[in-house]
């Protein structure tokens, strides 16, 4: 398995519409079910500060998501040009093999 984790830094007046856009049922995960070989994506939010997020990505391999952001890729930056105006910083804390 395959995943990657970002975090995220929400400005204060977009917590909600990020948290929207980012859950369960939310327009990224409706974008990445169109991929093959997703499997979910958790959302995370820090309790002391309601403005931080993490995001952990889950694919069946990093092939398949890499074929999905091939397929995907104009789908894929207009959703992240949207969502970049929510935040103050973007962090990718990195791309991982998953262990079941």
């Amino acid at each position: 398995m395959y995943t990657y984790i970002w975090e995220y830094y929400v400005k204060d007046d977009f917590v909600s519409e990020f948290e929207n856009i980012y859950r369960p049922d939310g327009p990224w995960v409706r974008l990445f079910k169109e991929g093959k070989g997703y499997i979910k994506t958790e959302l995370h939010q820090v309790i002391e500060n309601k403005t931080r997020f993490l995001t952990i990505d889950f694919w069946t391999s990093k092939s398949a998501y890499d074929s999905f952001r091939k397929q995907f890729s104009e789908e894929f930056e207009e959703l992240d040009k949207v969502c970049e105006t929510l935040t103050e910083k973007e962090i990718h804390l990195g791309s991982f093999h998953c262990f079941e």
